[in-house]
């Protein structure tokens, strides 16, 4: 299986490649046109990732995030629900590689079998970096009005969360 598993790209580029030749392409100018609309479309997506990343950074280390979880916390100890999983549930709408971070060190605390952990691991599973993936796309093909994806995103990422509490809290 280790074997299959790192022959499928060279696999995966030799078909293609197999099948310009046979349609009597220019593979190579065709890569390289490909390349070129990439990074025009990445040049294009710059500003707004760095504005993406900057506003992470100033939420964490604000300590914003630790203010907001520490407001709400009375609702989840009312229906007891583990705290510790309200950083990453407000972080994983917003940032990929941040909620990781959070999920990472939410395992090495309290251990990958405990509740706290498994309801740590769906949720990095069945949510979305809403916010990321919105602002991406979005701003790719130049959509500024996103009002009606967010919401309906949003809620995607709340009944995540609120299905990994039930399953491993009642």
């Amino acid at each position: 299986m280790t074997y299959f598993s790192s022959m499928i790209i060279p696999l995966f580029i030799s078909v293609i490649l197999f099948i310009g030749i046979k349609e009597k392409k220019n593979v190579f100018d065709l890569f390289i046109e490909g390349a070129k609309e990439g990074l025009k479309i990445t040049l294009k997506l710059f500003p707004t990732l760095i504005g993406i990343f900057l506003a992470i950074y100033m939420l964490r280390s604000s300590g914003l995030i630790d203010f907001i979880c520490k407001s709400i916390s009375f609702i989840t100890d009312f229906f007891n629900i583990p705290s510790e999983i309200l950083p990453l549930a407000l972080i994983k709408p917003f940032s990929g590689s941040g909620s990781i971070a959070t999920a990472t060190e939410i395992m090495a605390n309290y251990g990958v079998d405990s509740t706290i952990g498994k309801i740590a691991a769906v949720i990095m599973g069945s949510s979305e970096t809403t916010f990321y993936v919105i602002a991406l796309y979005m701003g790719s093909v130049k959509i500024k009005n996103t009002r009606k994806i967010i919401i309906p995103a949003l809620l995607a990422d709340i009944a995540s969360i609120i299905t990994a509490i039930i399953l491993f809290i009642i």
